[in-house]
Parts: structure tokens; C-alpha cells; sequence
């Protein structure tokens, strides 16, 4: 503890947000990702996002899996716990921190392949059991490490560089989230700077399993022509929901007016933030008309981005097990297994 305060001892020279932090420890190390790559910008992103929110940087703990997405946390928030999972696994190593230590805040990082393909199974269980927990997708449609072959969430008719067609249908992890159970359900461009940085705050806001899908091209291997994840196919079909805006709970601004207008909000930072309402019959709360939007758009060639479905009445999987509010790591062990007298009368009832 004494290390901890040494380390956060405030610099008259810095410029701390409201909880005392400087900038300085919500990123990370220099990125070794290509010049330009998607990736950087959604780390760029969770920084402000965590250091705009006021979050103690000591108290997250983030995930990931195996893929260029997955060398993502070595690039924010340098003074967090850690920890890099086999390809596919990191769902098991979040739920098993999380339920270990339930006052810390999660955040992990896949990518469509490390999520849609060799993970499909841990992500299909974790979206379903609600576990407090902000996922993301680092999502280029593409092997960035292997040579860039098809991801499966590459839409079908896509080319590689080599010429090679896509023949397969694409895995929504927008919509299969939404139907699995997932309680915090959005999409949003690396390149939207805005949008992105919204999301991300509402998402850790959330008390459940926050689930967004960024679309992040490729540069090396997945941003040519032909290609339905590259930076020009994204600006020229890209379709929002609206725009998204979020206030932190300790900062409130008020705004009133009809679904389908526009107003111009004055943040607490004196920036202009163009918000335009969604229109009264979409519902985020609603998961069957959510569903039925993505998969309209998607057979239309567009891409829909924004915050699909929202559900903070559901209860999470702490909630669920009627877990101690203290970490099960800091419990006793008379707290955390049967007493001997319990074991033998279980025993005698099955002689």
C-alpha cells in the first residue's frame, strides 16, 4: 500500500482528473502493431474513456486471448492487473478473476478470431451468464498474425489479397450476443473517435456483461479493395442508430427533446457533442425488434453501428450465485467450505 501511494502522489505539474490519477498511468507501452492499425485507436479510446470516468486504475483487470488484438492491453492502462490467456480462453480467466475478486473491473480484449472461431464456445457461455465485464472485439475480419486468412466473421464475397473469395456467412457477434443473454449489446468504427469513446463509457457503467463489437481494419492485410472491413468500405456504408452519448453518474446534463430531432450539448469540457434522438419505434431494450434491425440492415450491405440493446434490470452472475460482497479471495476458509460436522452427515445419508 505504502508502494501504491508513492506511486500516485500528485504531480503539481500534471493535470488529475476528479479521482486523482494522471493521464500518465491509464496508458500503456509504445504499440508494436502496424503503423495505422485499428487497434491503437480503440486503445487511444479505452484510455480517456477509463480516465474520463474517473476509474481507479488499480482496481481493473484486463483480459486477453491470443491475436494482434490481444497485444491491445499492453498498450493502456500500464498500472492494472493483467493477464494474457491461451487463444480462445479468456473468458475462463475473467469469469474465474471476477468471481475471485468481485470489486475489480473488467475489461477484456479479443479478436473475431480469438472470440468467433477457436473461442466461440467461452464466448457463447460468457455472454449467457451475464458476468460483470466490458468485452471487446478488436474485429478485422482477418488472421492478422497468420497472413490474413478469413476470419469467421469476414462477410461472404470478400477477397483476400491473394484473390481468394469468401464463400461462408459471416458470425454476427452483435446479434448472437443479443440472443444469448448479453446485457449490453453494441457496435462501433475504430476510425469514430466519438461514437467509440461514448460506447466505451456507457459500457463500463454497466453492471453486467458489456459486449462491442469494433470494426478495426487490417492495414497489412485486410484494408484493399474488396475487402467489407477496409476504412473506405466502412465510410461508405456505414449507417448509425444514432448518435450515442454518455454521462457518467457523478456528472449529470440534463436535455430535453423529441425522438427523431437533433440539440447541440454543451459538455463539461466546453466540447459541442450533435446529438440526434432515435426514432420512438426502436427500442434498445427491446431484444427481439434489436435482432430483427441487424439482420435487415445486414442483408441490405449496411453497417449498422451504435448501442443495440441495453438491459440493466438483469440480474448479473454475482448476483445469481448470491455471491459475499467481500472478495472470495480475502474469505476465510470456514466461510468458503462445509464444516467437518457437515461432510459427515453428508457422508452418513449416502452409506
Amino acid at each position: 500500500m505504502a508502494d501504491r501511494q508513492k506511486v500516485v502522489t500528485p504531480n503539481p505539474a500534471l493535470k488529475l482528473n476528479q479521482a486523482g490519477f494522471d493521464l500518465g498511468l491509464y496508458k500503456g507501452g509504445k504499440t508494436t502493431l502496424c503503423a495505422g492499425c485499428g487497434h491503437n485507436a480503440i486503445s487511444e479510446r479505452i484510455v480517456s474513456a477509463f480516465y474520463e470516468m474517473n476509474i481507479d486504475p488499480y482496481s481493473v483487470v484486463k483480459l486477453s486471448g491470443i491475436g494482434c488484438s490481444s497485444k491491445s492491453p499492453a498498450y493502456f492502462l500500464s498500472a492494472s492487473h493483467g493477464f494474457n490467456a491461451v487463444h480462445g480462453r479468456m473468458p475462463s480467466v475473467a469469469t474465474g478473476a471476477l468471481l475471485a475478486n468481485r470489486t475489480l473491473l473488467g475489461i477484456g480484449v479479443s479478436g473475431d478470431g480469438d472470440t468467433a472461431s477457436i473461442g466461440i464456445g467461452q464466448f457463447v457461455h460468457l455472454m449467457r451468464r451475464n458476468l460483470p465485464l466490458v468485452y471487446i472485439i478488436e474485429d478485422n475480419g482477418c488472421y492478422g498474425l497468420t497472413k490474413g486468412q478469413f476470419s469467421a466473421t469476414a462477410d461472404i464475397g470478400s477477397t483476400l489479397k491473394t484473390g481468394v473469395v469468401n464463400d461462408f456467412q459471416p458470425i454476427d457477434t452483435c446479434v448472437l450476443a443479443i440472443e444469448l443473454g448479453a446485457t449490453f449489446v453494441a457496435r462501433s468504427f475504430s476510425g469514430d473517435k466519438k461514437q467509440l469513446l461514448s460506447i466505451l463509457k456507457a459500457a463500463i457503467a454497466h453492471r453486467g456483461t458489456a459486449m462491442i463489437d469494433v470494426i478495426s481494419p487490417c492495414v497489412t492485410f485486410n484494408d484493399h479493395e474488396g475487402s467489407t472491413k477496409s476504412y473506405a468500405y466502412v465510410q461508405e456504408h456505414e449507417e448509425y442508430f444514432g448518435e450515442v452519448s454518455f454521462v457518467p453518474y457523478f456528472e449529470e446534463i440534463n436535455v430535453d427533446y423529441e425522438p427523431g430531432e437533433t440539440v447541440n450539448v454543451t459538455m463539461h469540457d466546453g466540447s459541442q457533442l450533435l446529438l440526434s434522438k432515435l426514432p420512438e419505434n426502436y427500442s434498445p431494450n427491446n431484444r427481439a425488434e434489436s435482432i430483427q434491425k441487424l439482420i435487415e440492415r445486414r442483408t441490405q450491405g449496411e453497417l449498422v453501428t451504435g448501442i443495440f440493446y441495453v438491459n440493466p434490470e438483469e440480474q448479473n452472475l454475482f448476483d445469481r450465485l448470491n455471491l459475499d460482497d467481500a472478495p472470495l479471495g480475502t474469505l476465510p476458509q470456514e466461510k468458503v467450505r462445509p464444516k467437518p460436522e457437515a461432510l459427515d452427515e453428508l457422508m452418513a445419508e449416502l452409506m
